[in-house]
């Protein structure tokens, strides 16, 4: 497996539109199958399906399959967009709206909720072991002080099955391998956390540090530096 890291700024244009015209990350691109897919949960299902013939991190029994189905759906209608439109008011809008980051931090909690009451009698979404559809929420529920702006030791303060099971998956080797190759890709990028360039604290300074970018490059003049 090749990580092909590029700057924000390209994924509007070609070539990477040419796989995935939304120009979102992420889009894979598999040689022994020749497919090219994109959208997470469609990569997801891919993956497992094509890959885990096993069923190492998945199930091949009616229920237990599509109930591991159903939860990465709510991962994908509840979790992923609440939580991204959380981290888009707390983190990088240009201006605070406080009556939207009330209602999605509101929402990131509601999902914790429906997550910790469902984890309060078993340790896993599905059956009795770790799938794909636990990991798929992993990444995000990491992200969670920043989206609800409160210390990491406080993200998953009064949902203690929900933490319980977060940290049986973050504990994992593969996990911390997972996001090691993360920091290091983002680093060659210069990009912080948040995946916005160091000195950049808005997507309105990024997008007008790529505009200056791009007119000096017509120009042959010097390039922008971020803000500090």
């Amino acid at each position: 497996m090749k990580i092909v890291s590029f700057k924000f700024e390209n994924m509007k244009k070609k070539p990477f539109i040419d796989l995935n015209p939304n120009g979102r990350c992420p889009a894979i691109e598999d040689p022994n199958t020749d497919l090219v897919l994109w959208e997470s949960g469609a990569i997801i299902d891919y993956l497992i399906e094509q890959y885990d013939t096993s069923h190492i991190i998945s199930y091949e029994t009616l229920k237990e399959k599509n109930h591991c189905k159903q939860w990465l759906h709510f991962q994908m209608s509840g979790q992923g967009p609440y939580f991204g439109q959380a981290g888009w008011f707390t983190v990088l809008h240009s201006e605070k709206v406080p009556s939207a980051i009330e209602r999605y931090q509101n929402e990131v909690r509601r999902i914790h909720g429906v997550l910790d009451e469902w984890l309060r009698e078993r340790k896993w979404l599905v059956g009795d072991k770790i799938t794909y559809a636990d990991l798929a929420f992993t990444t995000w529920n990491d992200r969670s002080d920043a989206v609800l702006e409160c210390a990491p030791e406080d993200k998953f303060r009064g949902f203690p099955h929900l933490q319980d099971w977060h940290e049986r998956m973050t504990s994992r080797a593969s996990w911390k391998a997972a996001m090691s190759a993360r920091a290091r890709l983002m680093d060659e990028q210069g990009l912080t956390w948040n995946g916005m360039p160091n000195g950049i604290n808005t997507l309105a300074e990024y997008e007008a540090k790529i505009k200056a970018d791009e007119e000096a490059a017509a120009t042959g003049g010097p390039a922008a530096e971020g803000s500090k």
